[in-house]
């Protein structure tokens, strides 16, 4: 079940997702950070337990940021990365969002989805906030895609 995040489920998906950038596989996050953006996350819960999560973060009138997707281990490989890649998809459509992007080390999951590898470049400057406060910048190897929301209806499993 995906459910939208409260301010409990903070610690717990602080968890899942430090455990997965201590592995270099994600970018940290703090815990202050993800108590101001909560309302951005959704949750998947199996058995009463959070076991992954994916925040939809708004730029901008017309971009939005997938962010944060992880799974536990254990879970992985069962179709819950891309049930929560679709929450966020349809969040995304619901509020009249026209382009979604990620920044991510693992490309190939997102373009089995729709995304489109694009030029770091090609993405507004705005995004680059959040990358200058990353202990990684300027050396970060995330790959940027991108999905234009039209075309998200052939979205596949």
């Amino acid at each position: 079940m995906i459910r939208k995040a409260v301010v409990s489920d903070v610690e717990k998906v602080h968890k899942i997702i430090n455990y997965f950038a201590s592995k270099d596989l994600m970018l940290p996050r703090s815990l202050r950070e993800i108590y101001e953006n909560i309302r951005d996350y959704f949750v998947y819960i199996d058995g009463g337990e959070i076991i992954g999560c994916a925040a939809l973060h708004i730029f901008w009138k017309d971009l939005s940021e997938i962010k944060s997707l992880a799974v536990q281990e254990t879970h992985q490989r069962k179709g819950i990365g891309g049930e929560l890649v679709r929450e966020c998809i349809q969040e995304a459509k619901s509020l009249g969002i026209e382009r979604l992007f990620v920044l991510t080390y693992q490309p190939e999951f997102f373009q089995r989805r729709g995304f489109r590898l694009v030029e770091k470049e090609s993405l507004p400057h705005k995004i680059w906030t959040e990358c200058i406060r990353c202990p990684k910048f300027p050396d970060c190897n995330e790959v940027p895609l991108i999905l234009d929301i039209p075309t998200a209806s052939a979205f596949q499993e």
